[in-house]
């Protein structure tokens, strides 16, 4: 078999728009009655259309944007159907973690979970952002120790999109300090060893995630 060299490129510029985009909407420089136009956004960052646009339909394809009936794009909003999946797919993914660790029963892992939650919880004039951050480390930290590199990059599929963070910043509009909290309890179900206590703690607090999301979409209504 004859294979020819390959050689590496540069990152695409979509990738750079997208990512660039995906920073604006997490720093709120982007907001609800902001709207997106492929032509001005390629002015302002310089480069030509076709990367912006791809960018936005990225964007668009992932359900953080919607086309503006004035044209353009905005931010969309989050239905309850689309939050109820998210948080059945992380159910299904965490849980099976919470097994896996309960199972396994690693005495330091579990001291190091409880050091990175109390490190994380410990949060001084927290943003939006800051709870989004501090509570995606956490979790990852958990799918982490599990060792299962499909599962994690289940997770990193679900948190690593812009969705999520979007999804998450409804939570302003209930009372986003409850996004932190119970995750050493957490720990401690999992130190028990007990597998089927374990998955049912997680699913619990993640429906409690759920809950608290769905009272921010209503008041944002």
């Amino acid at each position: 078999m004859a294979l020819r060299s390959i050689t590496t490129q540069r990152r695409r510029l979509a990738d750079e728009v997208y990512d660039q985009l995906v920073k604006a909407i997490m720093d709120r420089e982007i907001g609800p009655d902001d709207r997106l136009v492929q032509e001005k956004l390629a002015a302002e960052l310089d480069i030509s259309r076709t990367p912006v646009r791809e960018a936005l339909l990225r964007l668009e394809k992932e359900g953080v944007l919607h086309l503006a009936n004035s044209g353009g794009f905005r931010l969309a909003k989050i239905s309850e159907e689309e939050t109820l999946e998210l948080y059945q797919a992380r159910a299904a993914i965490e849980g099976q973690a919470a097994r896996i660790l309960a199972a396994r029963q690693n005495p330091s892992e579990l001291e190091n979970l409880r050091a990175l939650i109390t490190k994380h919880e410990t949060l001084k004039n927290p943003s939006t952002r800051d709870y989004f951050v501090a509570n995606r480390a956490i979790h990852r930290a958990f799918m982490e120790a599990a060792g299962n590199r499909f599962l994690l990059e289940m997770f990193d599929m679900i948190w690593g999109r812009a969705m999520a963070f979007h999804l998450f910043a409804a939570i302003e509009n209930a009372d986003i300090a409850k996004s932190l909290g119970n995750h050493i309890e957490l720990v401690d179900v999992i130190a028990t060893g007990d597998r089927a206590a374990a998955l049912e703690a997680f699913t619990a607090h993640i429906q409690d995630g759920f809950e608290l999301h769905l009272d921010g979409i209503r008041q944002s209504i």
